[in-house]
């Protein structure tokens, strides 16, 4: 638990992240994961995974649980397909922000979708396409929440540079806000930025950021030069601008309380 009351910044290499690595999976952990522990690295504010993912074509997680947690998955590229225990399903496609309360307890799995993409001329169903994603986890308010199922297209709404509020249990972007998550105290901002012609993207301020660059290179004022995979976690700070370098995707969790104070 972070006890950190003063301004603080702390810089993550993407290099540096635990991996996991099989036939159809290369998975990289910001925080500790499964078999992957830290007891310095468990989570920064109420984010305890930052996971980014890339799974071949026809394959992924076959089904499997989860209880107490709000769970966003943000597709970068290819897509994904959920099925639950509560009879959901959708395809998680790039610009599709979707949430999965976990709740009392819930099954599910996610494949790699790119066979349902193919042309149906001829007839094939090649598997073409990896699913590259990065799914995220924060802490519920409380436990014992009902599960739930939550997806919105935001594509447009991310053609204009900035910041979008893409999931948010925060008061303050209720208007505003895609998908809604069970934690009054976070909120998970995305940014594709068209490259060096665009405008700088301002990060909110709170007790709590999490930036992490999912693709591209970008400038933050006061820290430098970031690359695809890095992470920056910010304590009692905020208000840097980020200009990015190349056509870039950044996602950004503001929170305002940490794990065990909520």
């Amino acid at each position: 638990m972070s006890t950190l009351t003063t301004p603080h910044i702390d810089v993550h290499r993407g290099g540096d992240r635990m991996k996991t690595r099989v036939a159809w999976l290369d998975s990289k952990h910001s925080f500790s994961f499964g078999e992957h522990y830290d007891p310095d690295n468990t989570h920064h504010g109420l984010l305890l995974v930052n996971n980014e993912d890339i799974v071949v074509p026809g394959q992924g997680f076959d089904t499997h649980p989860h209880r107490d947690m709000e769970i966003v998955t943000w597709v970068l590229s290819g897509s994904l397909v959920h099925q639950d225990s509560l009879g959901h399903s959708g395809i998680i496609y790039p610009g599709l922000a979707q949430r999965m309360s976990a709740g009392t307890g819930i099954l599910h799995s996610e494949k790699n979708d790119s066979w349902r993409l193919a042309p149906a001329q001829g007839g094939t169903t090649e598997h073409s396409d990896p699913v590259h994603f990065v799914q995220m986890w924060v802490v519920p308010d409380e436990p014992g929440l009902s599960p739930g199922y939550q997806q919105l297209e935001v594509d447009d709404e991310l053609a204009a540079g900035d910041l979008v509020t893409v999931a948010s249990g925060l008061s303050r972007y209720r208007d505003r806000t895609a998908i809604m998550i069970n934690s009054s105290h976070s909120a998970l901002h995305v940014a594709r930025m068209p490259g060096e012609a665009g405008p700088p993207v301002e990060l909110p301020e709170a007790p709590y950021l999490h930036l992490f660059v999912a693709r591209g290179e970008i400038d933050m004022e006061g820290v430098g030069t970031l690359y695809e995979g890095d992470a920056v976690r910010l304590t009692r700070s905020g208000g840097q601008r980020i200009a990015a370098n190349l056509p870039s995707e950044i996602l950004v969790w503001e929170m305002h309380a940490r794990l065990g104070a909520q």
